[in-house]
């Protein structure tokens, strides 16, 4: 495993992150995962190399972060934990958003959640309309002076709210975000005309998260083919009906071609960005950890990269 920096931060990142959102879910959602499954995940994941545990509050409801916690227990300093802030977690109007009030209440639950008494990255989840981007910066703050937060960053934001986030901070002084979280893959490249370049003049890491658009991008699912029973596609098939499959096969041809797999050229063509410092992805089984890992082996050239572009902008 390689490790990169988070953004112009000091901290580094496994290549390969492993994203939770599974955790706790609704048993009838064919990907739940319990506790015990969990920690086998975990320890599968550290012990092929990857630091970078993503989870957020709202994941199963608090669930994911404990699930996450009971895992970590007796080697929390191998993890880097990551969660997020913002969904709803309770009544009343409180009970979401990023306000003060509801970021200081959230954190102290993340962290019964989690056991630790603090969290290596705190991520805004979604933007909060209702609260000012200043007042939820100077609880971010707030906690990182408290050492309950070591960095913060952002999931789902528009670059010009990135930029406001950025510009904010700064002019306050204010501890800055170190990192973004978007959906990124071969098949949704909607931050590339604004979002990456922004991250990559200022320095902010990037951690994909979707980066195998669902599954599609894992090579099971083919065209005119019903997805696999008991599949992720199975139970939400819109992403599957909708899917571009001459686009599909051509890059699934293309990877074919060089000896690998239309799921390695997934990874490899997101970590041939400068911006991106982490993939983060999900996995139900401890090989799918090990496929993830072993296709960030897969160092993709300029002629590969330019081959990959002509086949994703003429389809």
């Amino acid at each position: 495993m390689k490790y990169r920096n988070l953004g112009n931060s000091g901290l580094k990142v496994s290549e390969i992150g492993f994203g939770t959102n599974n955790f706790g879910t609704n048993d009838k959602w064919p990907f739940h995962m319990g506790a015990s499954e969990a920690a086998t995940l975990i320890d599968a994941a550290l012990d092929v190399g990857i630091n970078m545990i993503d989870t957020a509050n709202v994941y199963g409801t608090g669930k994911s972060e404990e699930y996450v916690g009971k895992a970590l227990k007796g080697k929390r300093e191998q993890a880097l934990i990551a969660t997020k802030v913002r969904g709803p977690m309770g009544e009343g109007p409180h009970g979401e958003g990023l306000s003060r009030k509801s970021i200081f209440h959230e954190i102290e639950a993340s962290l019964r959640r989690l056991q630790t008494d603090y969290v290596d990255l705190y991520q805004l989840h979604w933007v909060d309309k209702d609260t000012s981007i200043e007042e939820t910066l100077r609880a971010l703050d707030d906690l990182i002076k408290q050492g309950k937060v070591r960095y913060i960053g952002c999931s789902n934001y528009e670059a010009w709210r990135l930029c406001e986030t950025v510009w904010t901070s700064k002019s306050l002084n204010l501890n800055p975000i170190v990192s973004t979280q978007p959906a990124y893959s071969l098949l949704d490249r909607g931050i590339e005309s604004e979002v990456i370049p922004f991250c990559e003049e200022y320095q902010i890491g990037v951690i994909p998260y979707f980066p195998l658009a669902h599954g599609l991008l894992t090579g099971k699912y083919k065209r005119n083919q019903k997805p696999p029973k008991g599949s992720r596609l199975e139970a939400k098939s819109e992403p599957y009906e909708t899917a571009n499959f001459d686009l599909i096969e051509g890059l699934e041809k293309f990877a074919t071609d060089r000896g690998h797999t239309i799921l390695e050229l997934a990874f490899a063509w997101l970590l041939a960005k400068p911006a991106i410092s982490s993939v983060i992805a999900g996995a139900t089984k401890p090989e799918q950890l090990d496929a993830n890992v072993a296709a960030a082996d897969w160092k993709l050239t300029q002629d590969d990269t330019d081959a990959v572009d002509l086949i994703l902008n003429s389809m």
